[in-house]
């Protein structure tokens, strides 16, 4: 059964942010992580904390987790945490 992971996220530094997101979408190929949503929130009920929302598809929840725990997503972290303020999420 396939995994998502979704991303709650507001930027915080469009620099770090623009050097982070090519080197992270690098490492989800060997995964077969792709992404299949990505963009702006329309809020339709309830509050908006963050502004930006993505969603990762993965064979399953092995692949997901194990891209996370990466080494090559793990040295990301760093450039992510200073690019925005997020959350990840698992589902599946």
């Amino acid at each position: 059964m396939p995994a998502l992971i979704i991303i709650d996220l507001s930027p915080t530094n469009k620099q770090k942010l623009s050097i982070y997101s090519p080197l992270a979408a690098e490492t989800l190929m060997p995964y077969g992580g792709e992404f299949i949503a990505k963009g702006a929130i329309e809020t339709l009920h309830g509050s908006k904390p963050y502004q930006t929302k993505v969603i990762i598809q993965f064979p399953d929840r092995d692949s997901a987790v194990n891209w996370y725990e990466s080494a090559a997503y793990q040295a990301l972290i760093p450039i992510r945490d200073q690019g925005m303020e997020s959350q990840f999420h698992l589902v599946g």
